[in-house]
């Protein structure tokens, strides 16, 4: 729609969680290294945080497309609000079990285990990584540390990645799930962008679009982006695609900032509480 107007070959910011587009801060940089060290290696439990839109998914995508996880069989749940029924067919499905195993626990961990023994002595990797993991039951989290139970007489057979919102954290520091806890052996946090990360991350994407960000947004537009979104990605993309609509609509090139405010409105992204007295200070002084 708007793409020939700025010079741009595709869109740059979809919300789909493609790693071309993987814009690599410091902690992005650890935490897809502790992911592609979790995924080849016989490392037990690995934990992701970090809030919605933090670009979590897109991290976990990158990783399983390193060389170093190419030749592991990887079972990836990104819906597991299920029962344990329903985990159980999951992972019969995914881990090529029998329709036995499917409909029997005691079936499914006789059969997982014997595959898992016969990867690990082909010299092949296991993973089962749990996308929104924030929303896994406590039972499915008792499983899943069952699950890391699953070894040989020296290496974990199955290798496990957890990645969720920061409710996943607080909740394992709860009695009952002290146990996952401990058996948790890689962790890492995803933050949001400081304003000069956000300024990099918008650059990064209308490049790899074909693009200048000089020649798109104004650098008070950009400084306001990051203000309305907080930091988080998935807002950051949200609020640059559609001020681009907006900006197309308008012919406003480069976008300003009275086009990301109208944006920011229309999607209720506040203005910050330290902003909002900011100006308030500044009103009464001039009074």
């Amino acid at each position: 729609m708007y793409e020939r107007f700025y010079g741009l070959r595709e869109r740059p910011f979809d919300l789909t969680p493609n790693p071309r587009f993987l814009f690599m801060t410091a902690q992005h940089r650890e935490a897809l290294t502790t992911l592609e060290y979790g995924l080849s290696r016989r490392t037990g439990i690995a934990l992701l945080v970090g809030d919605a839109g933090t670009g979590k998914t897109t991290i976990v995508h990158a990783a399983l497309q390193s060389q170093s996880v190419q030749r592991s069989h990887v079972v990836y749940l990104n819906n597991p609000a299920l029962t344990r029924n329903e985990f159980i067919e999951f992972l019969a499905a995914g881990f090529d079990l029998s329709p036995s195993a499917a409909a029997s626990k005691t079936r499914l961990l006789a059969e997982l285990t014997d595959a898992l023994a016969t990867r690990h002595a082909a010299g092949t990797m296991a993973s089962l990584i749990i996308d929104e993991a924030q929303c896994l039951p406590d039972g499915l989290l008792e499983e899943i540390r069952l699950l890391a139970n699953i070894e040989s007489a020296s290496e974990k057979l199955l290798s496990i990645i957890l990645a969720g919102q920061p409710e996943i954290a607080a909740r394992l520091n709860a009695a009952s799930l002290r146990q996952l806890k401990q058996r948790i052996g890689l962790r890492c946090t995803l933050a949001p962008l400081t304003e000069a990360e956000t300024a990099s991350y918008i650059a990064a994407r209308l490049r790899i679009a074909g693009a200048d960000a000089a020649a798109v947004f104004t650098a008070e537009a950009i400084r306001t982006i990051h203000e309305r979104s907080a930091g988080i990605p998935r807002t950051i993309s949200v609020i640059c695609d559609n001020a681009l609509v907006s900006g197309f609509a308008l012919d406003r090139r480069p976008v300003d900032r009275a086009v990301v405010v109208e944006v920011c409105r229309d999607f209720d992204f506040a203005e910050p509480a330290d902003a909002e007295d900011a100006d308030a200070g500044a009103h009464l002084g001039a009074v």
